[in-house]
């Protein structure tokens, strides 16, 4: 993070400098999460995609090809939870999302029943398949769900889409919260403590290979635990935004079977108070040419987010700006815009 605000700083003493133009900067947040997770590292590439520093090179000599006059910066935060309400707060001008969590505040329903809906909360881009991961150390002998029972288990911190999703599959297996020994750590931290001896298990939802996994995995036998079967089925049918999913064998180290799990979409969503021109222009540069090199080469889950899923399991309507990009590239997004 702070090597992203030192660029922008530096793209701003550039200019200064210059009298070539005098274009004034716009900055651009994008929420994501833990700097151990997934939505960090996705966060910086599109971040570097779509900034276009005031002084640039123009994209076709070379220089960057994001908007004009944009500098976006991708800051750590808690997640999916966490970012939703710095959205509607106004603290935050963009935010990752888990496809469910998005839904629910948008709509009052779910665990937004009790709270205030954030009706303008508009969706900009279905990004990727989001993996529920439930790591175990080996030595705690953990092989299902339900022997978390009696365990000492991170759920994530509060106001991660994580611990959302962990308290969904427990209910669906029969437990809950006071059935294991709950702990509430970011993955890198509860990887950590598996490490020392004292935790047996933690939940972490985003692409794999999760770095915070990959690493722990290569200093530790690990085991990733199913979450399929009759309950995985009744999670499915009854949250519909939530997909069987496979963690191919080799992802990580010492881990050589496939995982068969569950998986929620990655969202990219803002408000719709933000200017429809720039999350037109936004989303035009998240689907540009140079965008897409940068994607493929930057993680291993860049190469999922492509624009013929954008609008897959959207369940919030779409920002107008972007909205007006997929009409113009002749997709359907008929019923997705708030009336």
């Amino acid at each position: 993070m702070k090597s992203l605000i030192f660029s922008a700083l530096v793209a701003m003493g550039l200019v200064a400098g210059s009298s070539v133009q005098a274009q004034e900067p716009q900055f651009f947040r994008i929420g994501t999460g833990g700097t151990a997770g997934t939505y960090y590292p996705i966060g910086g590439l599109i971040a570097n995609a779509i900034s276009n520093p005031p002084g640039s090179r123009p994209c076709e000599d070379g220089g960057s090809c994001g908007v004009p006059g944009l500098i976006a910066t991708a800051l750590s935060a808690n997640g999916s939870v966490a970012n939703v309400n710095a959205i509607a707060g106004g603290t935050l001008e963009s935010g990752f999302s888990q496809s469910d969590v998005a839904t629910w505040a948008q709509t009052g329903t779910g665990i937004w029943q009790d709270r205030e809906a954030v009706t303008k909360l508009r969706a900009i881009a279905n990004l990727y398949p989001e993996t529920i991961h439930l790591v175990a150390s080996a030595e705690s002998g953990i092989k299902s769900v339900a022997d978390l029972a009696g365990k000492r288990v991170s759920l994530d911190e509060p106001g991660s889409g994580t611990l959302v999703d962990a308290r969904i599959i427990l209910e669906a297996y029969g437990l809950s919260e006071d059935d294991v020994e709950a702990a509430f750590l970011k993955p890198d931290q509860a990887a950590e403590r598996m490490r020392d001896g004292a935790m047996d298990a933690f939940f972490f939802v985003g692409g794999f290979p999760a770095g915070a996994i990959a690493e722990l995995a290569s200093q530790e036998d690990i085991t990733l635990v199913p979450i399929s079967g009759s309950e995985a089925e009744g999670v499915i049918g009854k949250y519909t935004f939530f997909a069987e999913n496979t963690v191919p064998g080799g992802t990580y180290e010492g881990v050589d079977e496939d995982t068969t799990t569950l998986s929620v979409g990655a969202q990219w969503i803002t408000s719709a108070d933000q200017p429809d021109d720039l999350i037109y222009n936004v989303t035009a540069a998240l689907w540009n040419d140079n965008t897409r090199k940068l994607l493929d080469a930057g993680h291993q889950k860049g190469k999922q987010i492509t624009l013929e899923t954008a609008l897959d399991g959207v369940g919030i309507p779409l920002h107008p700006g972007a909205a007006r990009f997929y009409e113009e590239k002749g997709m359907d997004v008929s019923g997705m815009t708030a009336e």
